[in-house]
């Protein structure tokens, strides 16, 4: 990285982000101080009501910034506001390899009456396995679109729904871990 003389100008540019249709401008004396930086995009609005967080990357190739995709995450916020009295949550945490990348996937379920630890166990372990043949054969940022286009958590949903019915079915965290060796 060049060394910035202290008193040179500061501007923004604009970065490229493919997987959003928000507009970023960073405010930075050159491109080259901007490589590697973290930005955080509250997509709450262009998704509905659902407080997703988005973290991309940014990386400079010349005078072009882009915008890669680190994470997604729910806000806590918007799962305390969906919990009622008289429901069961299922919670997982797991790292599964996408086609490209290795990724960590968190999911969060609401059933819509209290349930036994072994229907909660079920509904767990058949959304797992859903989950990790769904990424084996795709890559990171088609699951991303696919999480913020809710695709896969009706699906998801969907499979579930034949053990016990569902009242909320979110992926929580979706969060790029490293490249695929």
């Amino acid at each position: 990285m060049k060394k910035i003389k202290k008193g040179t100008k500061k501007q923004f540019f604009e970065v490229i982000a493919p997987i959003t249709s928000t507009k970023i401008s960073l405010y930075a004396s050159a491109p080259e101080e901007l490589n590697g930086k973290v930005i955080t995009i509250d997509l709450t609005r262009s998704l509905r009501g659902r407080s997703f967080v988005m973290r991309l990357k940014v990386k400079a190739e010349g005078e072009k910034l882009t915008a890669e995709p680190v994470s997604v995450e729910l806000a806590g916020s918007y799962i305390r506001r969906m919990f009622r009295k008289g429901v069961d949550y299922v919670e997982d945490s797991f790292e599964t390899a996408c086609r490209d990348k290795k990724a960590v996937i968190k999911f969060f379920m609401l059933t819509r009456n209290k349930v036994s630890r072994e229907i909660i166990k079920k509904i767990r372990n058949d959304a797992r396995e859903y989950l990790i043949n769904y990424a084996k054969i795709r890559d990171s940022k088609e699951i991303l679109t696919d999480i913020m286009t809710n695709k896969i958590q009706k699906e998801v949903s969907f499979k579930v729904k034949k053990i016990y019915p569902l009242a909320l079915c979110e992926i929580r965290v979706f969060k790029i871990l490293e490249e695929k060796k």
